[in-house]
């Protein structure tokens, strides 16, 4: 189950933009809700049973089921996406414009916040190949640990842009999720089937200080910079590799 400790709210917002959650420092501000986000506008997405897709977007003039939302605006629905775990920087509204302006993304982009147990995002060996000097994330293992996270409901088209931006087969590898940890929704719902970008290189494998991986929600930008130890030997996933398009596999699968 998702989010034991509380149930979901109807957001208090019905719009908000890039500019209220920065980028910098990476891995940059996200909200603490479910989201839409298009034009550098997003709007919350919050459960609902009597919606066909389970989802609704607040907007200020209604709260329409997502997938209508989406038909408006000529995008895919739900069933036709896939869940990809975003940990790092591509929950962040800035960042999703970001890769719009520079990677060429298109179509809404659907957030949903995920409450991850047994997965963490750790500092990664290396900075950041855009050159801004920042060390990114990476995923690893964590047993008994709980993180809230984010899954995008990607399309193909929205999949591969965030390939190229992970610098997947390089610094990351495109992985399917299948191990003991679990990815629930503010619904209550859990994930299966959930993809992610893994570490496949030895810049992007956890940093060990003192044995251990560094949390990033334990230790800020600023001070992970300054952090020196050595790379793991792995990230303990227990994950299989993707190689070519994923299978299809859809989000509803859970």
């Amino acid at each position: 189950m998702c989010f034991p400790e509380q149930q979901a709210q109807p957001p208090a917002r019905t719009r908000f933009a890039d500019a209220e959650y920065p980028e910098a420092p990476y891995p940059g501000a996200r909200p603490d809700f479910s989201f839409v986000q298009l034009d550098g506008i997003g709007h919350p997405l919050a459960p609902d049973g009597t919606a066909p897709s389970g989802w609704c977007v607040h907007t200020a003039a209604a709260q329409p089921c997502v997938d209508r939302w989406l038909a408006e605006c000529g995008a895919a629905p739900l069933r036709d996406r896939r869940p990809v775990l975003a940990y790092g920087s591509n929950a962040c509204p800035s960042k999703i414009t970001w890769l719009r302006e520079n990677l060429g993304l298109t179509g809404p982009a659907v957030v949903l916040r995920a409450r991850c147990t047994g997965l963490a995002a750790v500092w990664a060996t290396g900075l950041r190949a855009r050159g801004d000097g920042q060390r990114p994330a990476v995923l690893a293992t964590a047993p008994d640990v709980v993180e809230h996270h984010a899954v995008w409901l990607a399309t193909p088209e929205q999949r591969r842009v965030l390939d190229e931006c992970e610098g997947r087969g390089a610094r990351y590898r495109l992985v399917c999720l299948h191990g003991p940890e679990r990815i629930g929704l503010e619904d209550g719902s859990e994930l299966r089937h959930v993809l992610a970008y893994a570490g496949a290189s030895r810049e992007r494998a956890p940093l060990l200080v003192e044995g251990r991986p560094v949390r990033c929600a334990e230790v800020g930008q600023r001070a992970a910079l300054g952090l020196s130890g050595v790379p793991a030997a792995g990230d303990g996933l227990v994950c299989a590799e993707i190689t070519g398009e994923p299978p299809a596999a859809r989000c509803a699968d859970r």
